[in-house]
C-alpha cells in the first residue's frame, strides 16, 4: 500500500490550473515502491487462493524502455473452468445479501483505491505509458465509478419498485435480481478505471465475476484484484484470469457456467461474442467497442480553444482512447488559420518517459500498435500529406521503447483513414463548407462514440446535438473536445458499431443492465 499523503483535490483527465507540486512529490515516492515490487512472477487467483500454470508465464514489459516489469501465469482452459465453476456456486450466497451490505462492501473497495492511488497510478505509468496526469485520472475515476454506482442502487432503494393493484389485497412489487456469473474482459488503455467499472458494477447488482485484464495491463489488473479481497468481496465472487486470449478466449466467455459478458476491446472481437454468446436463450453482452470521433470547428469558433481541445483528445495517452478525436472536420472560411494554431500546438507537445512530470506524450502499447502507425502513414501519403509528426521517434528513450510521433494527416475526405480506427496517434483533418457537411461526414462512420463542436453559434450546437449519431457530445471544451467523461458527470455510451446496449458506463443505467426484471405478487 503506497503511504504517500492525500491529493488537496481531485486528479481528472481535465484538471487545469492547479498547485501540482504535493501531487509530483507523491507520484514520485509512489515510483520508486511500485518499481521495488517488479521482478517477480505472479500466480492466477482462484477462490483467493494462488493458482501457478504449467503453461509458459507471459512477460509483462514496459513500453517506455522494453524492461520486463512482471511475469504473470498463464491460464489453460481448465483453470477457466474452474474458476467459473467456482463463481456459480458462490454467486447465490454473494446475489442473497442485503443491497446495503454489497454497498457498503464497495464501498471499501472504493476507498481502498483511494488509499492506494498513487501506487496504481505508478503502475500504470510504467505498464502502459500513461503521463501522471492520465494514470493518476484512471485511478480517481475507479474510485468514483464505484461510489457512483453505489449510489445509484442506494437511491433506487435497490431497485425494488412497489407496482400497483387490481384488487384491494394484492400487494406487488418490481424487483432486479442478478443473471449470476459474468466473465469480464478489459482493455489495456484504462486498466484500472475500465476493469474497475465494469466489474463493480456487476458485483453491485449481486453478480459474481471471472475477470481477465487485457494482456498488456496483467499488473494493474491485480491491484484491482487486492482491492477487491481486501475490501471484503467474498471468497468465489471475484477471480483474477490471466492469460493469452487465443489460447482461453472462447472458453472463457462460453462457458455454460457463465450468464453475461461485460466487454471493451475491438469491434471485431466484441460482434463475435454478441453473436455466438446467446445459444439457448438471449443472454446479455454488454460491449463497448471503440470509435472514430470527429469534432466540427466552425468559422464563429475560438480558434485557439479549438486548437488546445482537440490536441489535447487527438494526442492524450497517445491516441489510445477509444475516445479520442481522430478526425477534424473545419470550416473552409478558418481551415488555414485554425491548422496553423492545431499543428503549433502539437508541435510543442513534450514527448518522452511518462513517468517524468514534465511529459504528455509517452510511448504507444506495443510493437504492434507502432505497426499500425507505421501502416497508416504509408496510406495517408496516398493521396495526402503529413503536416507534423509521421515518423518514430528515435534518440535517447526514444530508441529503447515504443514512440512514435504525435501526427496531423491532411487528407481528402474520402480517404479511409478519415473512416478506420486506428487507436494510434494520427489525427486526419479535412475541409468543408459548413456544419451541415461536418454532421453528414461525421456520420459515416461506423462507429458512434463521441463528438465535438466548437462554434459561437447556439443554434449550431442544438443542431449538432441533435442530428450527430454519437452518444457523447460536447460543445467548446478547451480541456478535450472529445475525451474526458467521468462518473455521474458525462455517461459514457457508444451508439451504432461502439455499443450494444445504448445504454453507457458512467451514467444512471448502467447497472441496471447487469439485472432482470422480476415481478412479485402477494395476495393478503
Amino acid at each position: 500500500m503506497s503511504t504517500a499523503s492525500a491529493a488537496p483535490f481531485k486528479i481528472t483527465y481535465s484538471s487545469a490550473n492547479a498547485d501540482l507540486t504535493q501531487f509530483h512529490k507523491d507520484f514520485d515516492a509512489a515510483l520508486k515502491l511500485a518499481r521495488s515490487k517488479s521482478g517477480k512472477k505472479h500466480p492466477l487467483w482462484i477462490d483467493y487462493k494462488p493458482v501457478e500454470s504449467a503453461s509458459e508465464p507471459l512477460p509483462d514489459y514496459s513500453p517506455i524502455d522494453g524492461s520486463l516489469l512482471n511475469s504473470f501465469a498463464a491460464a489453460t482452459a481448465e483453470h477457466v473452468d474452474q474458476a467459473c465453476r467456482s463463481a456459480k456456486k458462490a454467486q447465490k450466497a454473494w446475489g442473497a445479501l442485503p443491497w446495503q451490505k454489497r454497498v457498503e462492501i464497495m464501498r471499501k473497495a472504493a476507498a481502498l483505491i483511494r488509499e492506494r492511488k498513487y501506487e496504481i497510478g505508478a503502475v500504470m505509468s510504467l505498464e502502459v505509458g500513461k503521463s501522471r496526469m492520465e494514470a493518476m485520472g484512471d485511478a480517481e475515476e475507479s474510485a468514483d465509478l464505484i461510489e457512483y454506482y453505489a449510489k445509484n442502487i442506494t437511491d433506487n432503494n435497490g431497485y425494488v419498485v412497489p407496482l400497483g393493484k387490481l384488487s384491494p389485497n394484492e400487494n406487488t412489487r418490481s424487483v432486479l435480481r442478478p443473471f449470476g456469473v459474468f466473465v469480464c474482459i478489459a482493455p489495456f488503455n484504462f486498466p484500472m478505471a475500465l476493469s474497475t467499472g465494469m466489474s463493480a458494477a456487476a458485483l453491485l447488482a449481486g453478480n459474481t465475476v471471472v475477470y481477465k485484464p487485457a494482456q498488456d495491463t496483467p499488473w494493474t489488473g491485480l491491484m484491482l484484484y487486492e482491492v477487491y479481497r481486501d475490501a471484503g468481496v467474498p471468497v468465489g465472487a471475484f477471480h483474477f484470469i490471466t492469460g493469452k486470449g487465443s489460447v482461453i478466449g472462447d472458453t472463457f466467455w462460453k462457458h455454460p457456467c457463465v450468464d453475461g459478458i461485460v466487454f471493451t476491446g475491438s469491434k471485431e472481437i466484441g460482434m463475435k461474442m454478441v453473436k455466438e454468446f446467446s445459444v439457448n436463450w438471449p443472454k446479455p453482452a454488454l460491449m463497448e467497442l471503440g470509435g472514430k470521433n470527429p469534432t466540427y470547428v466552425s468559422e464563429t469558433a475560438d480558434l485557439d480553444m479549438a486548437a488546445e481541445g482537440v490536441m489535447k483528445s487527438a494526442f492524450g495517452l497517445q491516441g489510445q482512447k477509444c475516445s479520442a478525436c481522430s478526425r477534424v472536420y473545419v470550416h473552409e472560411k478558418v481551415y488555414d488559420a485554425y491548422v496553423a494554431k492545431l499543428v503549433e500546438k502539437t508541435k510543442a507537445i513534450k514527448c518522452g518517459d511518462p513517468t517524468e512530470k514534465d511529459v504528455f506524450f509517452g510511448p504507444v502499447v506495443n510493437e504492434r500498435a507502432v505497426k499500425t502507425f507505421e501502416g497508416a502513414i504509408v496510406s495517408a501519403k496516398k493521396g495526402g500529406k503529413v503536416l507534423v509528426g509521421g515518423e518514430r521517434l528515435k534518440g535517447g528513450v526514444f530508441d529503447k521503447g515504443q514512440f512514435v510521433a504525435p501526427t496531423i494527416v491532411e487528407l481528402p475526405l474520402d480517404h479511409e483513414i478519415f473512416m478506420r480506427e486506428l487507436f494510434v496517434p494520427i489525427l486526419a483533418v479535412g475541409k468543408v463548407t459548413g456544419i451541415d457537411q461536418a454532421i453528414a461526414e461525421g456520420n459515416r462512420a461506423e462507429y458512434g462514440l463521441t463528438a465535438g463542436i466548437f462554434t459561437a453559434n447556439k443554434d449550431e450546437i442544438q443542431k449538432f446535438f441533435d442530428e450527430i449519431e454519437s452518444g457523447v457530445c460536447y460543445a467548446n471544451r478547451r480541456t478535450g473536445a472529445t475525451t474526458g467523461a467521468w462518473p455521474g458527470v458525462q455517461s459514457f455510451c457508444g451508439w451504432k458499431g461502439s455499443g450494444s446496449t445504448g445504454k453507457g458506463g458512467c451514467g444512471p443505467y448502467y447497472v441496471t443492465q447487469f439485472m432482470r426484471e422480476q415481478s412479485r405478487t402477494i395476495m393478503e
